[in-house]
């Protein structure tokens, strides 16, 4: 059997990448297509892979800035020539599943999330991202390209697996196509429970505009509690100017030092809408309780009382009421730890693995 692997770009190490990462596990010799690789952004993950980039490689911005070049990651992700292979499993949240396939190959398709940018509030995309204002005019006519694209690319792939209910409810709206749902993977051995427990309150993830850290940051400034934020993103002045002495911003921990403040934290703050949320499932990993937003598909893997509280709308004054009424003794760590086993690594693999296996005899 000859597989090939596709992403839409490696230019940072996330959620997507770890998923990529576990395939690679399941398939050591498959060459990674995606349309700009840089070493440096994935901190070395994946350089002994044999990595395949498209045109866009070649130019200077694209790997740090290759959210300008949206008109031609169609024509960068259609180039490679997939002839040879008789599947082609791609991961996507945008551009990787538009790959073209010969009849002969079956395409499989992980996908992350409908391309939000498209089908979304395109508007707060391109305040989101900081666009320069040239470009912040050209993305509304870009839009309806890209949809076009988006839609008639879905077409391409023979089977979708979603990572969560939410986004398999996101493929039958915008694509009309049905999905089985395999949670992403989670490294749960690298996290434990600590007796220790310290007195600040914790976030993790890229600090970038819809992951709410702004909300969270206004809250804890009127609760006068200790936050820490861990992540980098281009939103890091603004909320560094936003925030009072009470939080602190430790940027990039080692992989080392990430699970002891997981586990030593009070609870976990998490003000955003997610397709799954990984770093609140490491943070039940770590035996600790939410402060979450009910939206997304994180609020279908929380039982409210035992592993979270929930509010209901994305303001600080809900963040406020949440916390006030959070009490550490209400919540029993090894349960909600058990909670977050079922999404480890191997289980994710082995049901990658099944499911290939089932499709591929089928195909053929």
């Amino acid at each position: 059997m000859k597989i090939a692997l596709a992403h839409d770009y490696l230019v940072q190490y996330g959620g997507a990448e770890r998923v990529l990462e576990c395939f690679t596990e399941l398939f050591p010799y498959a060459p990674i297509y995606t349309i700009v690789y840089d070493k440096k952004l994935m901190h070395g993950v994946l350089e002994n892979k044999d990595i395949r980039t498209s045109f866009l490689q070649k130019f200077p911005l694209a790997r740090k800035n290759h959210r300008i070049f949206p008109l031609l990651m169609p024509l960068a992700i259609e180039q490679f020539d997939f002839s040879k292979y008789d599947i082609v499993l791609s991961d996507s949240a945008s551009y990787a599943k538009g790959i073209i396939t010969h009849p002969q190959t079956l395409h499989i398709c992980y996908m992350h999330t409908p391309m939000r940018y498209a089908w979304d509030d395109c508007q707060k995309y391109t305040e989101d991202f900081g666009f320069p204002k040239i470009i912040k005019k050209m993305v509304p006519f870009a839009m309806n390209y890209l949809r076009l694209w988006d839609k008639a690319s879905a077409d391409r792939v023979d089977k979708f697996i979603a990572n969560s209910n939410f986004v398999s409810r996101r493929i039958k709206k915008y694509y009309r196509k049905k999905s089985i749902v395999i949670n992403p993977p989670v490294a749960i051995d690298k996290f434990y429970l600590s007796p220790k427990r310290k007195d600040y309150f914790l976030m993790v993830g890229r600090l970038i505009a819809y992951k709410r850290h702004d909300i969270a940051i206004k809250a804890f400034n009127a609760l006068k509690l200790p936050l820490k934020i861990i992540g980098r993103g281009p939103e890091i002045k603004r909320l560094r100017k936003m925030a009072g002495p009470n939080i602190e911003f430790l940027e990039r921990v080692s992989d080392e030092e990430l699970p002891q403040y997981y586990a030593e934290c009070r609870a976990f703050i998490f003000p955003q809408e997610e397709d799954f949320g990984i770093v609140a499932i490491e943070a039940m990993a770590s035996g600790r309780p939410l402060i979450a937003y009910r939206g997304g598909d994180i609020q279908e893997h929380m039982e409210e009382g035992k592993t979270a509280i929930f509010f209901n709308r994305q303001e600080p004054e809900d963040i406020i009421n949440s916390v006030k009424k959070f009490h550490d003794a209400d919540y029993d760590p090894e349960y909600i730890r058990a909670k977050a086993l079922k999404f480890d690594r191997e289980i994710f693999k082995a049901k990658i693995k099944e499911y290939i296996e089932k499709e591929l005899k089928l195909w053929n």
